[in-house]
């Protein structure tokens, strides 16, 4: 039985006894009106053929990959020098077990996160805040020690190249930092601003069933 309808902004929170069930009912929404979600969906729109053409080519078994793409990262490498990516094709010498972890973790559940959550922001659907709250809080974290290494990463010189110490220019360093901090950026954004969305519904559903108590 319905107890309390409380609007919140374009949406209407549904708040059903006694479990306080929350039941989301909403005209979508243009994209257009909603910036932060725009920038959600393209970013993740962008990331999925990244991940598919560069970092995946390191977790996925060679047989899979088509021969069209299997130069990208060698491309990549020789312009970016990316020390990470050169560790998890086994180009540069060091142990990278735990970034290889890392695309994983991007492969199998990032991945399908980009697909969904650009589906369901682009139907304005508030089922996916809670996923998009642990992907952004996943991410940003595993991107904190990825830029670690990019800033403790030699720079290029003739010792580094005499030793054959992998290093990266003072060009190939920005380039990457710049690559990789939205990465940390927009994923972190998305965290906070899905829990205070989140936040949102629980305060308004509380609210409408202690109204309803009280009366």
């Amino acid at each position: 039985m319905v107890l309390e309808f409380c609007k919140t902004g374009a949406m209407i929170v549904c708040v059903r006894a006694p479990s306080l069930e929350l039941v989301i009912m909403a005209q979508r929404r243009p994209l257009s009106s909603r910036p932060l979600d725009l920038l959600y969906f393209s970013f993740f729109l962008i990331h999925i053929p990244a991940t598919l053409l560069l970092d995946c080519q390191a977790v996925y078994p060679a047989w899979i990959v088509p021969s069209s793409i299997k130069a990208i990262p060698s491309v990549y490498l020789n312009f970016s020098s990316d020390p990470l990516v050169a560790g998890a094709f086994g180009y540069a010498p060091g142990d990278f077990t735990w970034f290889k972890s890392f695309l994983y973790l991007e492969a199998f559940f990032q991945l399908p996160v980009f697909v969904l959550g650009a589906l369901k922001l682009w139907q304005d659907s508030p089922s996916i805040y809670p996923l998009l709250v642990v992907y952004g809080a996943s991410t940003a974290t595993t991107v904190l020690p990825c830029l670690a290494v990019l800033l403790l990463t030699p720079t290029t010189s003739s010792e580094t190249i005499a030793a054959g110490i992998h290093s990266v220019t003072s060009f190939q360093r920005i380039f990457l930092l710049s690559s990789y901090i939205p990465f940390l950026l927009v994923p972190l954004l998305i965290a906070v601003d899905m829990s205070f969305r989140l936040s949102r519904f629980i305060r308004a559903g509380t609210a409408a069933n202690s109204k309803k108590k009280n009366t």
